[in-house]
Order: structure tokens, then C-alpha cells, then sequence
């Protein structure tokens, strides 16, 4: 399936960002984003929502407090926010252009998610999916330091999954996202806003 946008090259594990590639989550995160921020009198726009997807959630919240000169505690919000997206998770759709090339390549080569996002949501998200088995390792927001556009998260999968960076093909639908994917020297895929897939050329 991959030799449609890659004819002449193999790779030896798929790194797959999780919200807005895996699964379509962001209409869910938005929404528990706003129901936490109301009352702060707050509200967080779809621009600025698609524009910092990939940073970790803490981050955003301290960017949050420098950008409005507010102090919101961020492991309770944190904690407040989960609880709006559970209660949400069962509108959660897979992403089927995508999904449908981690079942092609399951047992064939290894895959892991890497996202910003927290593992309780991701791991909840993925067994209301069905898609818990096809993932040999989740990196997320808790496993790294440096959050995309850095590289880190990505270098850490490759590590975990023992293959060379250069060996890896990451799917991604944020610009931080394409630009950690870069930045770890690994090719990239694009889920654009209609869940086709574009190489991108760096």
C-alpha cells in the first residue's frame, strides 16, 4: 500500500500521530477543552485548537495562562478535562484511510503512536476502537520532555521499537507535527482535512 507514495523505499516501522490522524478526535478535544475553559471565561477557537495540535495538553494550558494573564492550575484542568472527553469518547470515529493502512501492515512491520495527547486518553480511545492490539508501543506526553515541533517523541519511538530514524515513516496531520517528523530525519505522510494522504516534501 505504502509503494503508492513511496515506490523505491521500505521502512521498518510506522509511527502514527494519534488525534486528527488515527482517530478523529479533535471535534471531541475542542469540545472538553471549552466545557473546562468556561469557567475561566475562556473559550479556545478551532484555528487556535488546529494551530497548537501536537503540543502536550499541559503546554497549552500554560500558554493559555501567559496568553490571557490567568493562572489555571494545570494538573486539575488536566484532570477536569479528561473527564469531559470520556464522557464524549463514544463519538469518536477511526480515521479509515489510515486505519485501514495499520491493519494492511499489522504483524508486517512494527507501529507505534506518538502524540501529544496523555495515555489514559489514548489508550481509552483506542479499546473503544478496537485498535489496542495493532500498536507495539505508545509514546505520549507523559514519556518525553521536548514537545513537537522537537524531535524527541519521534527519536523515542524509533529507539523503542530498535530502528534507525531514517528507517521510519511517521503519519501526521499538524504542521508541528510534519515539522518534529522532519526534524527527526523521518518521511512523512499528511492526513489532510479530508483524510487523504499526501507525501510531504521537505
Amino acid at each position: 500500500m505504502l509503494n503508492k507514495y513511496y515506490p523505491s523505499r521500505e521502512f521498518k516501522a510506522l509511527l502514527f500521530d494519534f488525534d486528527g490522524t488515527v482517530a478523529d478526535t479533535m471535534g471531541v478535544h475542542l469540545a472538553a477543552w471549552n466545557h473546562g475553559l468556561s469557567i475561566y471565561n475562556l473559550t479556545l477557537s478551532r484555528e487556535q485548537h488546529l494551530a497548537w495540535a501536537g503540543r502536550p495538553t499541559r503546554m497549552i494550558v500554560q500558554m493559555l495562562n501567559e496568553l490571557h494573564k490567568v493562572d489555571i492550575p494545570v494538573d486539575e484542568f488536566l484532570k477536569a478535562k479528561e473527564v469531559n472527553y470520556f464522557a464524549s469518547v463514544h463519538e469518536v470515529k477511526e480515521i479509515v484511510s489510515v486505519v485501514e493502512i495499520i491493519k494492511h501492515y499489522h504483524g508486517k512491520i512494527p507501529m507505534a503512536i506518538v502524540t501529544g495527547s496523555r495515555h489514559k486518553p489514548v489508550e481509552t480511545t483506542l479499546s473503544h476502537l478496537g485498535l489496542t492490539k495493532y500498536f507495539d508501543h505508545l509514546v505520549c506526553a507523559e514519556d518525553y520532555v521536548h514537545g513537537k515541533p522537537a524531535p524527541d517523541c519521534f527519536l523515542r519511538a524509533a529507539e523503542l521499537l530498535n530502528v534507525r530514524p531514517e528507517d521510519c515513516l511517521v503519519f501526521e496531520d499538524a504542521a508541528l507535527g510534519i515539522e518534529a517528523a522532519k526534524n527527526a530525519g523521518m518521511a512523512c505522510l499528511k492526513v489532510d482535512d479530508r483524510h487523504e494522504l499526501m507525501v510531504v516534501e521537505f
